[in-house]
Formats: C-alpha cells, sequence, structure tokens
C-alpha cells in the first residue's frame, strides 16, 4: 500500500470520527498520529517521532511542541496540534515560530487533523513564514496534493527539494488563492485595474461601482472560457442521460411532489444544453479525487441530479437550471439539500471544495 492509498484509508475513516473527537489529545490520537504513520514515520520509535518535543527557547523555559519528525539525531519537521473543528486561520502558533529559531528544522505543520498547514522559512532564514507554502484537507486529497505530500515521506525526504518546491507552491497558492477572491467578490483595486483596461474616462467611485458587476461577469465567462479543454476531456465517453423515474427502492433522497400531468411528461424531459455544462464542470470538479466514469447525471422534472455511481443513496448535488434565477443544491452531512444561487455556470467552481467533500463521503 503507497502512501496515496494510506491516506486515502485515512480520509474515509474520518467523517465517523469527527463527533467522537471533543479534545487535542484525541484529535492526535485518530488523526495526527495515523497522519504521521502513513508518511512512513513509526510513532512509537523515538528516534523517529518525538512527541511533546522540549528545547531551549530563551526565556520560554518548557515550551513543547506536540511531535517531531527526526532524522540522525535532529528534528527535521516540528508539529503543532489543535483539537478538530479548530479555526486554522484563528489558531496559535507561537511554539512553531520560536522553535524554528533554535531547531534546524525548516518544515514546521499545523493541523487540526483533518485540515493541514505547511510553513518554511522562505523569506527570512530560520523565520517561520507567516503565510503557508502547502495548505490541504485530508478530506479533498488530489494526485497533485499527494505528489507534495510524498516529499515528507520518511523514505524520500530532502529538505532541499522540500524548500525548493515551497518555493513555488507558496506563491502560486497565493495568486491562486486571490483570483479566487476576486472572482467573488471584485476589490477597488482590481476593479480600477481592469476597468482602465476598458474603459478611456476617469475612474471615479460611480464608475468602480458600475464596473464591479462587470468584472466579476467577465470573470465568470473566462473561466468558462478557459476550461472547455478540461470539460471535453471529462465528456470523453459520456452517454447522454436518459429521463427516468427516481427509483422507488431508494427512498433517502425524496423528489419533489409531481401532479398526474407532471407525471405523463416525464418521458419528455430534455437535458439541456446549460444542465449538460454544469454537470461537466461538476465532474470535471470531481476528477481531482475520484474515477470522472463514476459520475453520472440524472434528469428530473425540478432539477438535474448529479450522482457518484448513478446510485441515488449516493447524490453530490442538484442543478436548479429550471427558472430565470439558477441555483446549485449542495447536500450536507445529513442529506439535506441547500440551494446556493449562481447567475452563470463558472460559478460552480467556487464550490468545488464542498463538490467533492459530498463525493469523498459516498466512497
Amino acid at each position: 500500500m503507497d502512501l496515496s492509498d494510506r491516506l486515502r484509508e485515512l480520509a474515509a475513516r474520518i467523517p465517523s470520527q469527527l463527533d467522537l473527537l471533543k479534545t487535542e489529545e484525541a484529535t492526535k490520537n485518530a488523526l495526527v498520529m495515523p497522519f504521521i504513520n502513513a508518511l512512513g514515520y513509526n510513532v512509537f520509535d523515538p528516534t523517529e517521532v518525538v512527541p511533546e518535543f522540549a528545547a531551549d527557547v530563551g526565556v520560554k523555559k518548557g515550551e513543547k511542541v506536540d511531535y517531531a519528525l527526526i532524522r540522525d539525531g535532529e528534528p527535521i519537521v516540528l508539529v503543532e496540534c489543535k483539537s478538530s473543528g479548530t479555526d486554522l486561520d484563528a489558531a496559535h502558533m507561537s511554539q512553531l515560530f520560536r522553535y524554528f529559531a533554535v531547531t534546524p528544522a525548516r518544515i514546521g505543520i499545523l493541523t487540526n487533523g483533518v485540515d493541514y498547514r505547511l510553513f518554511s522559512d522562505l523569506e527570512a532564514p530560520n523565520r517561520m513564514d507567516e503565510k503557508p507554502f502547502l495548505e490541504f484537507s485530508v478530506l479533498t486529497l488530489n494526485d497533485r496534493i499527494v505528489s507534495e505530500i510524498k516529499k515528507l515521506a520518511k523514505e524520500s525526504f530532502d529538505v532541499d527539494q522540500v524548500v525548493s518546491a515551497a518555493s513555488d507552491l507558496k506563491y502560486v497558492q497565493g495568486i491562486a488563492r486571490a483570483l479566487r477572491d476576486e472572482s467573488v467578490s471584485p476589490s477597488d483595486r482590481f476593479v480600477k485595474l481592469l476597468t482602465r483596461r476598458v474603459y478611456s474616462g476617469m475612474v471615479t467611485q460611480a464608475v468602480r461601482e458600475q464596473f464591479r458587476s462587470v468584472v466579476k461577469r467577465a470573470f465568470a465567462e473566462f473561466i468558462n472560457d478557459t476550461v472547455n479543454a478540461r470539460l471535453a476531456k471529462a465528456m470523453e465517453g459520456v452517454t447522454p442521460p436518459t429521463s427516468e423515474k427516481p427509483r422507488e427502492q431508494e427512498p433517502e433522497i425524496p423528489e419533489p411532489a409531481a401532479s398526474e400531468t407532471d407525471q405523463e411528461k416525464r418521458s419528455e424531459i430534455e437535458t439541456t444544453a446549460l444542465e449538460m455544462e454544469g454537470f461537466y464542470i461538476v465532474k470535471a470538479i470531481l476528477s481531482e479525487v475520484i474515477d470522472p466514469d463514476r459520475v453520472f447525471i440524472r434528469d428530473t422534472l425540478s432539477y438535474c441530479g448529479v450522482l457518484l455511481d448513478d446510485n441515488n443513496r449516493k447524490p453530490i448535488c442538484r442543478l436548479f437550471f429550471n427558472s430565470a434565477t439558477k441555483y446549485i443544491g449542495l447536500f450536507d452531512e445529513d442529506k439535506k439539500v441547500e440551494r446556493h444561487a449562481i447567475q452563470t455556470t463558472g460559478e460552480l467552481w467556487g464550490f468545488a471544495e464542498q463538490i467533492k467533500a459530498t463525493a469523498l463521503r459516498h466512497q
């Protein structure tokens, strides 16, 4: 079993354990130690993993980092843990910051057992950067993230290689995050920058407000245009959906009530080009974490359902595209649907993490 298999096995167990993990110690035992073990380190061998790692840090005597991964008697990775559910954006990282200055370790990890933030000292030697070079959730791993995690594995760890890759990763992820933020809520500076490219007059506050919605729509159209190649790949071998009555033997996800007239019209349901476009975007999103051939569409009078394994017990999302206002319906852990209004199918990419997490719950 390779690292990818071990991580996916860990991810499969997490949903059933989270409600039971009330403390930091429980999180360490159930989630963090298995992750370290998946990297190939023996968590019970003090020559490889030291829990409650302590070092003298100026006047801060006796402070400890939760784990240190050891090579040749020296710490190479420091791990600070928080209890499951902790918001890592607001988490306290003082130990990691201080220990970076007094140990040879150049990699620091902050985790709540599900979400991981990886740090290095790219901006100043022996001083941990304030922003991580890699962020991921064990629940939504893809091949690209796994390949980066492999660089930390015991058998292949090379600090120079990790730090070299970290530099690119940090800025690529930072720019990608900034672009996502701008696509959802364009900032004044971003709106002004783009407006000046197409508008010859003075960019006043009124002009900025006028162009803000224009920029947002243009961003969505740009995303639609640039994903055509990815969608074309996802469409390979797809059989056009057939309209069918929901399976009566699978009642977990009830369908909206329909009149007798509606029932007669079921055989006349036609899946629109817009619905297929939305389906292919969802399929492309899911191709990062599962085989896209397992993703199916099932049309009904009220919506298009996207299912895993063509199984009504494994709903991924619903596309409500039959009205002036369009919605994507996302499922929570109790399979309840929450609708989110969208203007274009390109906005479906903004729900990628929720879509992937839902599909992985059905694995």
